[in-house]
């Protein structure tokens, strides 16, 4: 049965951890807060549950949900040949609201979808999202809301959408603040020489760039890399293991700051030039 608790009391809090972590157990879905917006979530290496997150989503295999993890050394545990680069951008922004995509482990025993061999990492900065993390390990969580609305900013405005599929909403109040606008994490591909953003968000690239001063802004590419004007290639989409976790990644050239996923009539992902309408936690 569907039950919300509301987190702001210590005894419901510690109830509705419990009954999350039970569901959790028995492959079903949660409602939590994170950082950014409300994530929903499922154990990460239970196909029969991601699955079961993807379609309370209304979401198909090939945009699979990232990977939020409850301490920073779990990203070796789940990650394979991670760049000394994107390790200094972990221990600099997590907990925060930076996204890194990296070679999946080949070892493990797990379903995404569509990821082509990678796997996005976060480590949310709330108290309730790390309690739950931490009971729980690591969980596959996309924004708490159907697929092409608003994201949920509340527990209550996640059960509007996605009613029974979710089996315990933990409801925390507003994320972010109420009246402040829902911002995204950053998401940093690091599959490939260069570590380069696919979607701006909440940490900018100044701040990455204290850190790394080699990291690509969107759209950038290397000046070795760029092609004669004459013969320049018309704009492609993004890379396949930015296209598996960016909802919002522009095509390459673009200058836009920030963007909107679009499904078209297949159910497809297209990006425009508009503001993040549904961003992932």
């Amino acid at each position: 049965m569907t039950t919300t608790y509301n987190c702001t009391s210590d005894d419901e809090r510690a109830k509705g951890l419990e009954h999350a972590q039970r569901a959790i157990s028995e492959k079903k879905c949660v409602v939590f807060p994170t950082d950014t917006v409300y994530g929903i979530a499922a154990d990460a290496f239970s196909p029969q549950a991601v699955t079961m997150l993807l379609v309370s989503k209304g979401r198909s295999r090939a945009m699979p949900p990232p990977v939020l993890i409850p301490r920073i050394n779990a990203l070796d545990g789940l990650a394979t040949d991670v760049p000394a680069d994107a390790r200094k951008l972990a221990e600099a922004f997590w907990p925060g609201g930076l996204t890194l995509i990296l070679h999946a482990q080949p070892s493990l025993d797990w379903d995404l979808g569509e990821t082509k061999g990678t796997v996005a990492l976060r480590m949310p900065d709330d108290e309730i999202a790390q309690e739950l993390l931490t009971l729980t390990g690591p969980l596959a969580v996309s924004s708490a809301n159907r697929t092409g609305h608003a994201p949920g900013q509340t527990a209550a405005a996640a059960r509007e959408q996605l009613a029974d599929s979710v089996e315990v909403y933990l409801e925390g109040g507003f994320r972010p603040l109420e009246g402040e606008a829902a911002v995204p994490s950053t998401i940093v591909d690091a599959t490939g020489p260069r570590l380069r953003v696919v979607r701006n968000g909440a940490v900018t690239l100044d701040q990455l760039r204290e850190h790394v001063p080699g990291v690509l802004g969107l759209g950038e590419i290397p000046m070795a890399e760029e092609e004669p004007a004459e013969e320049a290639a018309a704009p492609d989409e993004a890379a396949p293991a930015d296209a598996a976790h960016a909802e919002a990644a522009p095509a390459r050239g673009s200058s836009v700051v920030e963007t909107a996923a679009v499904e078209s009539p297949s159910g497809e992902h297209t990006a425009v030039p508009a503001p993040v309408r549904n961003p992932e936690p």
